[in-house]
């Protein structure tokens, strides 16, 4: 009996390299995956990923195994390899980048007689470019300040209607400096100015005294980077892109097209902003942290016209791939699909569905 093992790309000998290569690096410099690298608490992710790269073709393994843990790569990886799981749970075979022509759909989906029944395309949706960079010079400063022995909390004041720059790290040493001699000093302070930066001493809301982190350092809550309107817009026009571009081949090859859709965590947008959208629900969702002084810019919405996607008709219907371990997913057929999918990949096991908005 064959009882071999999948390959361990990410068991203990890769663990320990992450460690050592980038654990003695201040967390602004290193990946930031690292956390789901090394924890103990992600190995079922990181036995997840062996055991889907298994399951491709040597070649693809070895590159998704090289990139994967770039940030640019991360979440686009594990949503493309969740939703060829998902196509599998359903009782598929399915073949990685089959090649069409001068086309290469993520996933092309194969019936018992190995005839293909489904095209599958998956897409991202990733935050704005520069987002991540952002995120890890905040993270810098972040860590500086904690070096500071004062037990604050700091946010930063800034101006409502657009999200302050992130500073460089010669700017957020300077700061630091500024900051330390300044809570350091015996005059009290509630507001502290640095490098064109203001920075807030925060209060406790019940009590009105400065509040104090457990510890002994000074605690910056930066700017999320992540403020602003959630909002199912923008993936639905890059779903439309991937059904502009696959159309010709599905209708030639007389094959339902499918978009398996997931997001980076950092985007905020979950399903039910899918579900909105898809059912004209006059909605806004706004995502915003305790560090953030924008949030927003100004919205116009029409309650009596809520925006509404309609999938266009050449799309079968989008597969959402959760971004959370154990990856789950759901599905949303288009009622008026010219080629739908077989009842079996349509088949789901955890959604509920109203049947009046034609959900599955």
């Amino acid at each position: 009996m064959d009882t071999e093992r999948p390959l361990r790309r990410f068991g203990p000998q890769f663990v320990a390299e992450q460690r050592q290569r980038y654990g003695k690096r201040p967390p602004e410099s290193r990946m930031l995956s690292y956390d789901l690298a090394v924890l103990e608490e992600y190995e079922p992710w990181r036995i997840w990923l062996d055991e889907q790269l298994a399951l491709l073709p040597a070649s693809a393994a070895d590159t998704f195994a090289a990139n994967l843990w770039r940030d640019q790569n991360f979440w686009p990886d594990f949503i493309e390899l969740a939703a060829g799981a998902a196509l599998r749970q359903r009782g598929f075979s399915v073949e990685f980048e089959r090649q069409w022509g001068t086309l290469t759909p993520d996933w092309t989906v194969v019936g018992e007689n190995g005839t293909p029944v489904a095209l599958v395309e998956v897409l991202t949706h990733s935050p704005q470019k520069g987002t991540t960079a952002k995120i890890r010079a905040w993270h810098g400063l972040v860590e500086r300040l904690k070096q500071v022995p004062v037990p604050v909390v700091l946010t930063v004041g800034g101006d409502p209607s657009r999200p302050p720059a992130a500073p460089d790290a010669h700017t957020s040493k300077k700061i630091a400096q500024d900051l330390r001699r300044a809570l350091l000093s015996p005059v009290h302070r509630t507001e502290f100015r640095s490098e064109g930066y203001t920075f807030l001493l925060r209060a406790d809301p019940l009590s009105g005294q400065a509040m104090r982190p457990p510890g002994m350092s000074t605690i910056l809550v930066p700017p999320s980077n992540m403020a602003g309107v959630v909002s199912a817009q923008p993936l639905t026009a890059r779903i439309a892109q991937k059904v502009s571009k696959y159309r010709t081949l599905a209708r030639e090859a007389g094959l339902p097209l499918i978009v398996a859709a997931g997001a980076d965590r950092f985007t905020g947008l979950q399903l039910q902003h899918l579900d909105d959208l898809l059912q004209g629900v006059a909605t806004i969702s706004v995502q915003f942290d305790f560090g953030d002084s924008f949030i927003h810019h100004p919205v116009e919405v029409d309650p009596s016209n809520p925006p509404r996607w309609t999938m266009p008709s050449d799309l079968a219907g989008v597969l959402w791939v959760r971004n959370d371990f154990p990856f789950t997913t759901a599905w949303r057929p288009n009622p008026v699909a010219a080629a739908p999918v077989p009842p079996a990949l349509a088949f789901q096991k955890t959604d509920s569905f109203d049947p009046a908005v034609g959900l599955v």
